[in-house]
């Protein structure tokens, strides 16, 4: 089955309709080490995969609000397979910004599954019309079920050294089955390898002029959606995975509440517990909290379509989601701490969905800690101490 993802009001509802299905394979996911084939196809065929793809490849370029709810929705049934459909979906958006003759190789078949890394851990030199790439990349989220794979290589060496984004065809990198995690275990983030591997040069540009927005000619040029500096793009993306771990932790708690006492206690019933009213209240703020704060930095982000987005607002898009990250991880906290030596137990929800927000939360880019200080340094009057903003 296949949708028309250009109506992006039901894209949330279609979603939200996985829930079921994506919790009762979580556990499998989890132990697979990677999200299955059928779970990517469900989600294909609601057209999670094309959110952020270009209109001319039967994209819906929907806005960052409505993809933090959709994010959200696929994290409520399993976190797992909403961080795969996190990078999915943002890097559509990454081939969207390549030449046209890169578009339209990646696009040919109509459902773009795109993992990516952009840690510079590879080398590239110059051959004919493009490049000779060696190198090896951890933590590449999704890599079993992606057909492409964004990588970045350094061209050049010493402080001359530039960092190039380059598009590669999955199947020509081998992967190192090296993912064993204690949280988001079923992303399938292993190490891939790549080994005299040829990059056209349609496939390959400067990784610093995507950070500013310095975009090559294509089709989609004049298009604001596809003219946003890089990294608010990914960052903002991130922020549905985080809140709707918390979502379905408070989901997930509630359901086990009723009938349950508080053991060696006089409480027989734990939902008259005062103690048990402090902890959902306060876990209940704190993921409506967390929601407010992606909203905020998805209206940063979708106000470029008018406007550009200026440094303090791109840095206050990475706070915002930070933050609302260790909001979330806190809220998920609580609600552990709340659930009593049962949790632990790996067929109850609840051990995962907080093993996934601890890992989740210990993100370069999620951390909350590391962006509160760039965010005070910007306010200060200082110069940004990162690229990632």
């Amino acid at each position: 089955m296949s949708v028309d993802v250009s109506a992006t009001d039901s894209l949330v509802a279609r979603t939200a309709a996985l829930v079921p299905m994506l919790r009762a394979r979580a556990a499998d996911t989890e132990a697979a080490r990677r999200v299955s084939p059928a779970s990517l196809d469900a989600l294909s065929d609601v057209g999670v995969f094309r959110m952020m793809a270009p209109k001319r490849y039967g994209g819906a370029e929907t806005d960052f609000q409505t993809q933090s709810e959709v994010l959200a929705a696929i994290a409520r049934g399993c976190p797992s397979t909403s961080w795969v459909a996190t990078i999915y979906s943002a890097m559509a958006w990454v081939a969207g910004v390549f030449p046209d003759e890169a578009q339209d190789e990646v696009f040919a078949g109509g459902d773009p599954r795109i993992s990516g890394v952009f840690s510079p851990t590879g080398t590239a030199v110059r051959q004919g019309g493009g490049f000779v790439v060696n190198g090896r990349w951890p933590f590449n989220t999704g890599c079993h079920g992606s057909e492409w794979t964004v990588i970045v290589a350094l061209l050049g060496a010493g402080s001359d050294a530039m960092p190039m984004c380059l598009l590669a065809r999955s199947r020509e990198l081998t992967i190192v089955d090296d993912w064993y995690a204690s949280g988001m275990a079923g992303t399938g983030s292993n190490t891939v390898v790549a080994e005299h591997l040829y990059v056209p040069a349609h496939r390959a540009q400067p990784l610093p002029h995507m950070v500013e927005a310095n975009y090559p000619p294509r089709h989609n040029s004049g298009n604001p959606y596809f003219n946003i500096p890089l990294a608010p793009v990914l960052v903002v993306n991130a922020g549905g995975t985080p809140l709707g771990i918390a979502r379905g932790a408070f989901e997930t708690f509630m359901e086990r509440l009723p009938g349950r006492g508080i053991a060696y206690t006089t409480y027989t019933n734990k939902s008259e517990a005062p103690i048990t009213h402090l902890q959902v209240g306060e876990a209940a703020l704190k993921i409506d909290s967390a929601a407010g704060h992606v909203s905020l930095a998805a209206a940063l982000v979708d106000a470029q379509r008018v406007t550009t987005m200026t440094k303090e607002a791109r840095v206050r898009s990475r706070v915002h989601i930070a933050y609302a990250t260790g909001l979330a991880r806190e809220a998920v906290d609580t609600l552990f701490y709340a659930s009593g030596a049962s949790s632990i137990q790996a067929q109850v929800p609840m051990q995962r969905f907080q093993r996934d927000m601890q890992g989740l939360a210990n993100h370069a880019i999620m951390h909350a800690p590391t962006a509160m200080e760039l965010y005070g340094r910007v306010l200060c009057g200082l110069e940004p101490n990162t690229p990632l903003y």
